[in-house]
């Protein structure tokens, strides 16, 4: 155990968010994203039975924003006709607010399947047990100052 970190921050979750160097990028998926077969090449971390807000939150707390791009959190666009939505976006906002001055302006959409491919890049993906649709978040890690 540690102070000062989240409980819900696994060891294997910190480790990685200390790994990663400025610009790495995380996903935080929601339980229908496919986190295997993206992450062929990033690190998967298991946190099915946490859903994606609360794991955004801790980790904002010890993983600051890329402040030399415009939208260092992405989220994932619903498909065109997809009659989805998306309220768990608007928590997301807040949460990035509590950490980061720029607040929603620092969040930009993805187009799905260019998310995925973004995703195939990643770092990191975290598989999360978020019910939500449309839920996936891309973080873009920043300086700690």
């Amino acid at each position: 155990m540690l102070k000062g970190i989240p409980k819900i921050l696994s060891p294997q979750l910190l480790k990685v968010l200390c790994e990663m160097g400025h610009s790495d990028r995380i996903v935080i998926a929601d339980g229908n994203f496919p986190a295997e077969s993206m992450g062929k090449d990033a690190i998967v971390i298991r946190c099915d039975g946490h859903g994606v807000p609360e794991l955004l939150d801790a980790i904002l707390q010890v993983f600051p924003l890329d402040t030399y791009v415009e939208h260092p959190a992405a989220l994932m666009e619903v498909m065109p006709g997809d009659p989805v939505e998306t309220p768990i976006w608007d928590e997301y906002k807040q949460i990035i607010a509590k950490h980061d001055e720029r607040g929603a302006q620092c969040v930009g959409n993805i187009e799905r399947f260019a998310f995925y491919e973004e995703a195939k890049t990643a770092y990191a993906i975290v598989a999360t047990g978020e019910s939500a649709v449309y839920a996936n978040i891309m973080l873009q890690k920043g300086v700690v100052k």
